[in-house]
C-alpha cells in the first residue's frame, strides 16, 4: 500500500513517518522531494531558494522528482510493503496553486497524475495545524526557503490541501497536529489498518 503523510511544515509528519518505520518491518519510509539520490539533489535546489522567481522551473523540478520517485521507489515496493511518503502530490498541487493563483488546478492534477503513472496513493494522512502552533514550532528551528514565506502562507497552503482532498477518490484522515505524538500515532495506525 502507498500512503502519503501531508501537511505544512512543523505539523509532525516526519516524526510520524519515522515512528512507523521504526515500529514496523514492513514499512518503507520515503519523502518528496528527496526520496532518491536524484531527489536529494533536487531537494537542495528547491528548498535552497535557487529557483526563486521561476515558477515553471520549480514546478517541473517537483514533477520530475515525483515521477522518478514513483517509478524507482514507490511502484516496485507498494505491493509488498507499506510505503509511507513524507509529502507527495498533494503538497505539489497546493504549493503551486498558492504561488501562482491563476494556474488551473485541474491541469496541475493532470500533470501529477502523469508523474504518478495514473496511480494515486491508497490513503492520505493530512496533518492540520493552527497559527499559534506554527509560530511555536517555527521558532525552534532554522527556516528553509518555503518556511521563510511566513505563517499566513503556510495556513493558506493548508486550506488548499483541505479543499483538494475533498475532490479526490482517496481515503483521508485529518489529524490535529497539536495532539500528543502517541495519540496521533494510534489514530494513524487505526486508519491504516482499517
Amino acid at each position: 500500500m502507498y500512503v502519503i503523510f501531508e501537511g505544512v511544515d512543523t505539523t509532525g509528519k516526519s516524526t510520524q513517518v519515522s515512528l512507523f518505520a521504526q515500529s514496523n518491518k514492513n514499512v518503507l519510509a520515503t519523502k518528496e522531494p528527496g526520496g532518491t539520490h536524484l531527489g536529494t539533489k533536487l531537494r537542495e535546489i528547491l528548498l535552497g531558494g535557487e529557483l526563486k522567481g521561476s515558477f515553471n522551473a520549480e514546478l517541473f523540478l517537483f514533477l520530475a522528482d515525483r515521477a522518478f520517485h514513483y517509478d524507482t521507489v514507490v511502484k516496485p515496493m507498494r505491493t509488498t510493503h507499506l510505503v509511507i511518503s513524507d509529502r507527495g502530490f498533494l503538497s505539489g498541487i497546493a504549493y503551486a496553486c498558492a504561488n501562482h493563483s491563476d494556474i488551473d488546478g485541474a491541469f496541475l492534477l493532470q500533470m501529477n497524475r502523469l508523474a504518478l503513472e495514473e496511480n494515486y496513493p491508497e490513503k492520505i494522512v493530512l496533518f492540520l495545524t493552527n497559527e499559534a502552533l506554527i509560530k511555536e514550532r517555527l521558532g525552534a528551528k532554522e527556516h528553509d526557503a518555503i518556511e521563510e514565506r511566513g505563517v499566513s502562507y503556510l495556513l493558506q497552503i493548508q486550506d488548499i490541501m483541505r479543499r483538494i482532498v475533498k475532490t479526490l477518490p482517496i481515503q483521508v484522515l485529518e489529524v490535529d497536529a497539536s495532539q500528543s505524538i502517541e495519540t496521533i500515532y494510534r489514530q494513524i495506525e487505526e486508519f491504516l489498518n482499517d
